[in-house]
């Protein structure tokens, strides 16, 4: 199996650490793709570049083993980021947009209701940027974090957004899963750059799953209810956990999924409808020493 790395030449973001990238030894021109796609090889490491927009392209992976017969095991997109702040930053996160009803839009690629598996590297790999940031004296000029569940485009394995390429060295892999029983925390709740999970995923041997932000979790309290049962809150945040819980289990085999709440984000009983539906679903509600 391969891992696809890909790029688009329409964001200098996105096409400048991937040309570093090729700048590596070891890499040689890829097979053919009849869609006018360059590709490029490494090990077992598969780079795409695209004209399109980062997130316009659904299922290259399923795409790239039709055209080349080669399963992909994960895929990891590099792109641009842009914050309200103007604030240099390098992130990742994972993707899906698992909030939004069938008859919506996504905004920025997706499908509705869905969120794709997310990458065992966004822990690790965070751990690493934040190490490299400060080694090349990048803090506290950039900001190295998280960022929560968001966009597309639509995957079929484990998916990652990234700034940079880092850790794919053939032996000396950076968050590869070994299906263990390692904790892995599935964040709920929280602003977009999910500073209460990141104070627990900075510890070394802390796993990533999908990291639900609030504006993920819709909830509406019906006129005849009262928010003291989750059977009275309406909206797409069970769906959202859900479907981020599954896609979390299916990505980490074998390993521990523990909620994480961002108690503070949530009024009571936005809170006591969320631990409700969690114990429903008999999944883990874990304090930071629980993941330690």
């Amino acid at each position: 199996m391969v891992v696809l790395v890909v790029a688009t030449a329409s964001d200098p973001a996105s096409i400048g650490p991937a040309a570093a990238f090729l700048a590596m030894p070891g890499w040689s021109p890829g097979p053919p793709i009849p869609e006018g796609m360059e590709s490029f090889t490494n090990g077992d490491v598969r780079l795409l570049k695209h004209e399109r927009s980062i997130i316009a392209e659904d299922d290259l992976d399923n795409r790239w083993q039709a055209a080349t017969g080669e399963a992909v095991s994960e895929v990891i997109f590099l792109s641009k980021h842009t914050a309200v702040s103007n604030r240099p930053a390098l992130t990742v996160h994972p993707i899906g947009v698992p909030h939004l009803r069938e008859d919506e839009t996504p905004p920025q690629g997706g499908r509705p209701g869905w969120a794709a598996l997310p990458n065992p590297r966004i822990g690790p790999w965070l751990r690493l940027m934040q190490k490299i940031a400060v080694d090349q004296g990048l803090v506290p000029e950039f900001e190295i974090t998280l960022e929560a569940t968001h966009h597309g485009p639509v995957t079929n394995t484990p998916t990652m957004f990234v700034e940079i390429g880092l850790g794919l060295d053939e032996g000396n892999t950076v968050g590869s899963w070994q299906g263990n029983s390692e904790k892995v925390l599935l964040g709920i709740g929280g602003g977009h750059y999910a500073p209460r999970h990141m104070d627990i995923v900075i510890k070394d041997g802390i796993w990533v799953g999908h990291l639900l932000s609030g504006y993920s979790l819709p909830m509406e309290v019906s006129p005849q209810g009262n928010g003291k049962s989750y059977s009275d809150v309406g909206g797409m945040w069970k769906h959202s956990i859900k479907v981020s819980y599954d896609a979390t289990k299916a990505a980490f085999p074998g390993g521990q999924v523990i909620a994480h709440l961002d108690q503070k984000s949530f009024k009571g009983w936005q809170k006591n409808a969320i631990m409700s539906y969690l114990q429903e679903l008999n999944i883990r509600i874990g304090k930071p020493n629980d993941f330690i």
